[in-house]
């Protein structure tokens, strides 16, 4: 695996959406990138839907 991110992308990311199957394919995507989950997600109402929140880090950084 490469020590660094593709395309430039952060070490770090938070990534953030709706809590519906797009946002779960984000996760995914990186995922298959290379990127490792940190942490568990985090959920929140805002008073329309769901909002969620998981954060990645690339492996070695």
């Amino acid at each position: 695996m490469s020590p660094k991110p593709p395309d430039g992308l952060p070490v770090y990311r938070l990534l953030t959406g709706k809590d519906d199957a797009a946002f779960c394919r984000r996760v995914s995507e990186a995922i298959e990138l290379g990127y490792a989950l940190y942490g568990s997600p985090s959920l929140t109402f805002n008073g329309e839907y769901v909002v969620a929140a998981q954060a990645v880090v690339w492996p070695g950084s």
